[in-house]
């Protein structure tokens, strides 16, 4: 059973930072592409980062330049760096995974899922 727990959420000041992990487990995730997604209240999920196995990664053009998306092979997690964090990156963060190497920025594509983590970035 695959099982994707997120951490590392929190409220902070606009122009702050914060780190979320996510642990993945129940399979090999070899070749895999690991995904952050977000969604704001009312709003659908969004696609915020990926990587693959090599480690190329893809942003979502709103977060470029300020997130950092990373993975620890040996240990099946993946990271988000967030840096100069704006009101609204306020949302919950989901940590995703795609049985394949192509990253993708579409939720159907990915299979697994965890339960999210809230960002809230007060003005």
């Amino acid at each position: 059973q695959v099982q994707l727990v997120e951490s590392g959420g929190g409220l902070v000041q606009a122009g702050g930072s914060l780190r979320l992990s996510c642990a993945a487990s129940g399979r090999t995730f070899s070749g895999y592409v690991m995904a952050w997604f977000r969604q704001a209240p009312g709003k659908e999920r969004d696609y915020v980062a990926g990587i693959n196995w090599s480690g190329n990664t893809y942003y979502a053009d709103s977060v470029k330049g300020r997130f950092t998306i990373s993975r620890d092979n040996a240990n099946n997690t993946v990271y988000l760096q967030m840096n100069n964090l704006k009101p609204e990156d306020t949302a919950v963060y989901y940590c995703a995974v795609r049985t394949t190497w192509l990253i993708t920025t579409t939720l159907r594509d990915y299979a697994y899922w965890g339960q999210g983590t809230q960002v809230s970035v007060s003005s």
